[in-house]
């Protein structure tokens, strides 16, 4: 199984470019969309070569998730954390954007290592914003409290009009992610995968991963949330992240991870999908090919009947 990266390696890539170009530069104006309906505008002036402008339109949230001017609660605190004075961000961001920053390419760090990791930090853009809320509830268990003024059940922005549900303690958070699939193909391997994802946590070698559940309803956890926002046509998976899950350097897998579940299920299903339509279409290709020599020897066959002369053979002995 592959797990899904979290740099944006269309937009690494133009970054990386643009830092190690020399005096040849040109204008760049392009747009580009990840998976769930992210998308990026990029742009790159020549009158200003090492200056970009980034602009990030969100999925659209659903009813009942909360956000701050238009982003995740917590955003704008982690830009600012994540990347210093190389960003700044642009208020109000460009019509059909959530976000837009402007990020000075001359700022970046002269040693190598470091300003590689900031490019691969700007890149992974989707994570910091949208896994603001959820990597705050999770530092707050990593020590074992409960963030302020925090609902009992929390939902966050992962795909478009969609939403999954943390609801946190001090010891624990449980995570539930309703899972919606539109084809029905897809619905039927989705549920099939989830079943054998619960059962392939029992095994002894996963005994230190958050516990996971599958259940065809909602669970307790989701009491009270409007009923539109339960109709997952694929069931519920529930996760049960503890303190131990996201000490150190754990919590921005763990983020990720969490943030990206229900893409990670989708590319799985499409790619069983995909294996089996390969297994069918070889199947069928050998069954034409069986038919085609059977149709021949049956042509060869008629041949010799019907235009085949035969010879009389007489027995000497019995003259």
């Amino acid at each position: 199984m592959i797990l899904l990266q979290s740099p944006s390696r269309f937009l690494l890539q133009i970054l990386q470019d643009r830092v190690l170009s020399g005096e040849k530069v040109m204008d760049i104006d392009c747009h580009t969309v990840e998976f769930d309906d992210v998308r990026y505008h990029i742009q790159f002036s020549m009158r200003n070569s090492k200056v970009m402008v980034l602009s990030v339109a969100l999925p659209l949230p659903s009813p009942e998730a909360i956000l701050c001017d238009g982003l995740p609660v917590g955003a704008i605190e982690a830009i600012k954390a994540a990347y210093g004075l190389v960003v700044q961000i642009l208020d109000p961001p460009k019509d059909g954007f959530d976000l837009t920053m402007k990020i000075n390419l001359t700022k970046l760090p002269p040693d190598e290592e470091q300003r590689n990791a900031i490019l691969t930090q700007i890149a992974s853009v989707r994570e910091v914003v949208l896994g603001a809320p959820l990597k705050v509830l999770l530092k707050h268990l990593a020590s074992k409290t409960v963030a302020p003024n925090v609902d009992k059940l929390v939902a966050l922005v992962h795909r478009p009009n969609e939403s999954f549900f943390l609801a946190p303690q001090a010891d624990k958070v449980t995570i539930v992610y309703p899972m919606r699939f539109q084809d029905s193909i897809d619905i039927v391997l989705a549920t099939s995968f989830l079943q054998e994802f619960v059962e392939a946590r029992r095994t002894a070698a996963l005994n230190n991963v958050p516990s996971c559940m599958w259940s065809p309803a909602p669970p307790l956890e989701l009491k009270g949330v409007p009923a539109e926002a339960l109709n997952a046509n694929a069931g519920f998976v529930t996760f049960v992240v503890y303190p131990r899950h996201v000490e150190g350097k754990k919590l921005d897998r763990t983020v990720w991870n969490l943030l990206t579940f229900h893409a990670y299920v989708s590319y799985h299903v499409k790619c069983s999908e995909g294996f089996m339509h390969t297994r069918m279409r070889r199947r069928v290709e050998s069954l034409i090919q069986a038919l085609d020599r059977a149709k021949s020897d049956a042509e060869k066959l008629k041949k010799l009947v019907n235009g085949g002369s035969f010879k009389r053979l007489v027995c000497t002995l019995c003259k």
